[in-house]
């Protein structure tokens, strides 16, 4: 497919509905005829999506993304919340900021991660508007490390000491096979390497009651996971692309979480360009 000129890249911010400012950034080519809204996932931030967000503004979307509260540039104490609706919230608000902008376009999301959680809650709420939806690496499912103890613990500290900052978790080597990614990871200032208590115990309540709400999700979604995946279990992505009533699943060998950033990147922005472009009945 042949790319569309140039982009204008955007940097601005929206607020949210309790009033914080959040960091958004834009890449527009002149004439889109679509709009895509990337959802970032845990302890990272919209900038580490530069390459996706090129790839499909070239092909004529108009590309949008955003840092999650106390994420990136976005307002508020580092990952934290004391809600995970304020996460879906955001997400709400942002969509509808996008839209006023290209009402006549087409509106797709795509989630990964702990987007993944955050785009697939949100669209189980039956939210109108969203054309079709793709998942990468969904947080979907609990992985077997965390025990149910420690799920017990993290709602006790959370009750005693919500703000206590614990690790992340994350290991960078099952981000990607490709070194450079890691590296980049790694040395990223926004990337952010401790959560709060209330934070971590949030996003584990949300992960089963998520996955749940499955068959209240209407609009068409394509579930995507590497099968190498060492963060985010890809069970939780088969059993949820089985009970949504339009979905397809795509899984890949070998590729670890972060399925945009592994060396065969392009092949899968393939997939979902086709998915998103796809014609349905």
């Amino acid at each position: 497919m042949a790319e569309h000129g140039r982009l204008r890249r955007r940097e601005t911010s929206f607020v949210a509905e309790d009033g914080a400012r959040l960091h958004r950034r834009s890449w527009l080519p002149d004439a889109p005829h679509r709009q895509l809204l990337l959802v970032h996932g845990y302890a990272e931030h919209c900038g580490r999506y530069e390459e996706i967000a090129r790839w499909f503004g070239h092909r004529g979307f108009a590309v949008h993304a955003y840092d999650h509260r106390g994420h990136g540039r976005s307002e508020g104490r580092r990952a934290h919340v004391e809600n995970f609706d304020e996460f879906v919230d955001d997400l709400a608000a942002m969509v509808r900021d996008c839209q006023a902008q290209h009402a006549e376009l087409p509106f797709h999301l795509v989630g990964h991660s702990m987007g993944g959680l955050v785009t697939a809650a949100y669209l189980a709420r039956g939210e109108e508007g969203i054309e079709s939806a793709a998942l990468s690496a969904s947080a979907l499912a609990i992985g077997e490390g965390i025990s149910s103890l420690r799920i017990t613990a993290a709602r006790l500290l959370r009750r005693l000491a919500p703000t206590f900052a614990i690790g992340s978790g994350l290991d960078p080597e099952g981000l990607s096979r490709d070194a450079a990614v890691v590296k980049a990871y790694l040395e990223d200032p926004l990337i952010v390497g401790n959560v709060t208590a209330s934070m971590a115990y949030e996003l584990l309540e949300a992960v089963p009651r998520t996955a749940a709400a499955a068959p209240d999700v209407r609009v068409p979604v394509l579930v995507m996971h590497g099968e190498a995946d060492p963060i985010c279990p890809p069970e939780g992505s088969i059993a949820f692309a089985e009970r949504v009533a339009q979905s397809r699943l795509k899984l890949y060998p070998n590729l670890r979480h972060e399925i945009f950033n592994e060396p065969e990147r392009e092949h899968v922005f393939q997939d979902v360009l086709e998915w998103l472009e796809g014609e349905r009945p």
